[in-house]
Formats: C-alpha cells, sequence, structure tokens
C-alpha cells in the first residue's frame, strides 16, 4: 500500500511547528524573524553613547534586547553618590511606541512615585519615532539633576523641593542613606 504524502496546512500550525516544518523541508534550522522594532532597537543600542555616569545591562542576556536595564549614578546636584536602576521594556511596535520605563530603586523624587513610575514628557505626549534610546537615557540622567517640581508624580516631594529645598535635600540624603521620609521607608543606594 503506497503511503500518501501528508499535507500540512500552515493555518492550524503553531510559530514552533511552522519553523520545525521549514527546517525540515530545506534541511536547515529556520532563522527566528526580527521585527522592525527589534532590528530598530538593535541600532540604537549599538550606537549609544552614554555619560560616564550611565551604564547599561541586560539581566536576561544579549539574546533579549527588548528588555535591559540603566543604572545611573549622578556626579552633580541633590542625588549626587546614588545609583538608581530603571527597567525598559521595548514593545515590538517600537519606535512607534515609547518604551515603558520603571524605575527599580525607591527614590524621594518629585518627578518619581514610590512605585517608580516616571514622569518624563518623551516618554508619554512628545514621543516621537525620531527619539531613541539614548535620548531617554539622557531625559533620566537630567531629571536627577535637575527635578521638576511643576510636572510631579510625587507631590509631596515637589512641594517640599518647591518651598524649602533646604529640607528637601535633607530628605533626600536620607532616603539615599537608608531611612524614613515621612512614611515612607527607602532602601540605602549609596
Amino acid at each position: 500500500m503506497a503511503r500518501l504524502p501528508v499535507i500540512l496546512n500552515p493555518q492550524w500550525m503553531s510559530e514552533k511547528q511552522r519553523e520545525l516544518a521549514a527546517e525540515n523541508a530545506n534541511g536547515k534550522p529556520s532563522v527566528k524573524k526580527q521585527s522592525a522594532g527589534e532590528l530598530r532597537l538593535h541600532k540604537d543600542i549599538s550606537e549609544l553613547n552614554l555619560p560616564k555616569t550611565c551604564t547599561i545591562s541586560f539581566p536576561n542576556g544579549k539574546d533579549d534586547l527588548m528588555n535591559f536595564e540603566v543604572t545611573i549614578r549622578p556626579d552633580e546636584g541633590y542625588y549626587l553618590g546614588g545609583a538608581f536602576v530603571f527597567s525598559f521594556q521595548i514593545s515590538t511596535m517600537y519606535p512607534h511606541e515609547a518604551p515603558k520605563v520603571k524605575c527599580k530603586t525607591k527614590v524621594y523624587h518629585p518627578n518619581i512615585d514610590l512605585e517608580g513610575n516616571v514622569c518624563l514628557n518623551i516618554l508619554r505626549e512628545d514621543w516621537k519615532p525620531v527619539l531613541n534610546i539614548n535620548t531617554i537615557i539622557y531625559g533620566l540622567y537630567h531629571l536627577f539633576t535637575e527635578p521638576n517640581h511643576e510636572d510631579p508624580l510625587n507631590p509631596d516631594a515637589a512641594a517640599v523641593l518647591r518651598d524649602n529645598p533646604k529640607m528637601f535635600e535633607s530628605n533626600v540624603r536620607r532616603a539615599m542613606a537608608g531611612g524614613y521620609v515621612g512614611q515612607s521607608f527607602f532602601a540605602r543606594c549609596i
């Protein structure tokens, strides 16, 4: 009895099954196709020109460029000597969609709330596809050298910065050293 060839309909196959079928058809492993967002991100990362106070790392390995961390160590201003870690999650829609950026280090800051959300206009309404990762990192660095009390995510910190800059500086130092500011505890980050 003759065996009929099995014909697979690609619509009914999972992505992994399609990859295996392609591999079996030509004897070579299939290469995962990169999205436009991944290609653009690869270009952005290869062209990074970070300030000496900033470093980038890939906790999931270099194969996962879409998720990485940036550490900022301000060399001036209220946050001098601190180390602040930000997570970046990049969508495959990048650069048409802004990266999702969160501060993993709890910080007393008018533009970063206690959950790590960041108030930076280029991550929201002013995002444009011509902007890149380098621009965001410089924007984050700028938040530490010149915090802005006019557009706060932490209104309490913003009010102290506006009304009593010396008290604000004292609160920042206490938080960075590891201690309480009001009812909130901050882990040491210096």
